[in-house]
């Protein structure tokens, strides 16, 4: 049975160009012109690159700053002890902790949106990888989540750090800011984050980099972007 298009989506795709790829700049003037939502819907940007994950030289991970931040509020939780928990906390941790965080992990409770932790505790939070996992909350060094600078980290989280992750078929899916933003603000987002894909391309990645990309809103249809204009972002 095929699905119901309600009269708002219609609406929607009357105003996009389905068979074009468009520039950056044309994405995110028609992007902004596709809210139709109550509440402040966010960029998405859905990347399909020609890398085969199950090989570990072909992962594709890493985090990027934003320059004008995410939009919403990041809820950061901090694994660590002693001095590194005063400077978590004196950073603007929203939780901190050592066995008490990773009891409450245990028991299913994750009321925080990042995880960062010290080296030397990664042995505790192991305990509960398999919980963190599919969560997309284990820390990792490669996120810049499992560091002594503590404070630096909570500091990026808070600030509008986004971790990106390829998944098993080469997709890369993420928020980069709010319809609230303006054009500018917008670009230079989406300028960081290609960046920042592209930097991470592996050398044993063959052929086109960016297969295919598409830039949309929560609540809207999806605006395919030409790629050879993002892979030449460096």
């Amino acid at each position: 049975m095929a699905k119901k298009v309600s009269k708002r989506f219609k609406e929607l795709l009357a105003k996009v160009d389905t068979n074009k790829e468009y520039s950056l700049q044309e994405a995110v003037k028609t992007v902004k012109n596709l809210k139709s939502a109550k509440f402040d819907e966010t960029i998405e940007i859905a990347l399909k690159l020609n890398v085969d994950p199950r090989h570990a030289d072909q992962m594709v991970r890493g985090s990027v700053i934003l320059p004008a931040g995410t939009g919403k509020s990041v809820r950061v939780a901090v694994i660590a002890k002693d001095v590194k928990a005063d400077e978590a906390k004196n950073a603007g941790a929203d939780i901190v902790g050592a066995e008490d965080l990773i009891d409450n992990i245990s028991k299913g409770i994750f009321n925080f949106d990042v995880l960062i932790a010290t080296p030397n505790l990664m042995g505790l939070v192991g305990k509960v990888g398999r919980l963190l996992g599919p969560k997309g909350l284990m820390p990792n060094p490669k996120t810049g989540t499992v560091t002594m600078d503590v404070a630096k980290a909570v500091e990026n989280a808070k600030g509008g750090q986004v971790n990106f992750r390829v998944d098993k078929q080469g997709n890369i899916h993420a928020g980069v800011g709010k319809v609230s933003f303006n054009e500018e603000q917008i670009g230079d987002n989406l300028f960081a984050f290609i960046k920042a894909i592209n930097k991470q391309k592996p050398s044993a990645a063959k052929g086109r980099y960016i297969k295919s990309a598409a830039l949309s809103l929560t609540m809207s249809p999806s605006v395919n972007l030409e790629t050879q204009e993002l892979m030449d972002l460096r």
